[in-house]
């Protein structure tokens, strides 16, 4: 029996077409399927999770329908436990350990982007080594570093690998990443420091380090990785994202909408916003922090492909369990949510 065949007319074909677009508008903007969502943070006040700070303090994520419960912990590599214990369903923190999850067969996922650059320096005390030569002499010392095993720790293995120096040469010590880090080093508990903003510029500006490796910058990130270098995202299972992407689209707006705020917000902006903790008693300091790592925001949320392949590389240059073709970068990150934030928000 012959088919029948069917004509449109050009205004159903028009209406037809519009329907097909806005089906999957409607569905990233769809209710939460998890309403309540309980995010690790390892060290909140650094500047590091500024985003977040500024996304929640701002009301963006009751905006986007959710309600959320920040745990802060001494490192990015707590977080990441409470995450893989069930206690957290989403983790603010480095997008390296998407990779080294990976290495162990376990799979998590960046859904969006804080950071385009680590903000982590790294100093020598200029107390406990006041001859200090060259990163040899930080053989058989004590490095502080937020929490061992952190992004802060993986940088410090990075810097020391270069100058032939193994992570077993040195003791790492969990330092957090704002008072506690300043009384270590100025009381000798530690020799040297890989931290965080704005523990560094504190520590930098009263003369108690030296700094001997620097990402804090764009160009500072370029020199030590040789690339660009994804920093502070949020990361969560891959099983998540695939229950819950509307729970994910929000978060991502939040964050999105945070960083297009950063991008014009001034000085008085920030000291308004942020907990009067996070200042460590020194306002003027803390604003120098912020102009040293404002570039190192990220625009838009969006990973960059080539960022992820720096990390990959720089991960596997030191750690012998991260196998680069083992590793499948796409599985690691999606910039799905950051986009369609991106378009709401114009960013």
């Amino acid at each position: 029996m012959p088919m029948k065949r069917t004509v449109l007319s050009r205004r159903s074909f028009t209406l037809l077409a519009a329907a097909a677009v806005a089906v999957p508008a409607l569905r990233a903007q769809g209710r939460p399927e998890k309403r309540r969502v309980s995010i690790a943070v390892g060290g909140k006040a650094a500047f590091y999770y500024l985003p977040l700070t500024i996304s929640e303090q701002l009301g963006y994520f009751k905006a986007e329908g959710l309600d959320v419960e920040i745990a802060d912990f001494a490192g990015g590599a707590k977080a990441l436990e409470a995450l893989v214990g069930g206690s957290a369903d989403v983790v603010s923190g480095a997008y390296e350990h998407t990779i080294h999850m990976q290495a162990k067969k376990q799979f998590v996922q960046s859904i969006v982007l804080m950071g385009r650059a680590p903000q982590i320096a790294m100093g020598v005390s200029t107390k406990g080594i006041p001859n200090y030569r060259g990163l040899a002499d930080l053989r058989g010392k004590k490095i502080g570093v937020s929490a061992p095993g952190s992004s802060t720790n993986m940088v410090a293995n990075l810097v020391l690998s270069r100058a032939g120096i193994q992570a077993s040469e040195v003791s790492y010590v969990g330092v957090g990443t704002s008072a506690g880090a300043l009384a270590a080093l100025r009381s000798g508990q530690i020799d040297a420091m890989s931290n965080t903003e704005p523990v560094m510029t504190m520590l930098e500006q009263k003369g108690d380090v030296r700094i001997v490796s620097d990402t804090r910058t764009l160009k500072g990130t370029q020199e030590v990785f040789g690339g660009p270098m994804p920093a502070a995202c949020f990361y969560t299972r891959a099983d998540f994202v695939k229950q819950n992407p509307n729970t994910c689209q929000g978060l991502a707006n939040a964050i999105v909408r945070g960083l297009k705020w950063l991008q014009t917000a001034g000085p008085s902006d920030i000291i308004k916003t942020v907990p009067e903790s996070y200042l460590l008693g020194d306002r003027a300091l803390y604003l120098a922090s912020f102009t040293r790592v404002r570039e190192a925001l990220a625009l838009d949320g969006l990973l960059p492909e080539d960022g992820a392949r720096t990390a990959l590389k720089a991960l596997a240059s030191f750690d012998p369990t991260v196998k680069p073709e083992r590793i499948d970068l796409s599985r690691t990150f999606t910039n799905d949510f950051a986009r369609r934030a991106k378009e709401k928000y114009k960013a």
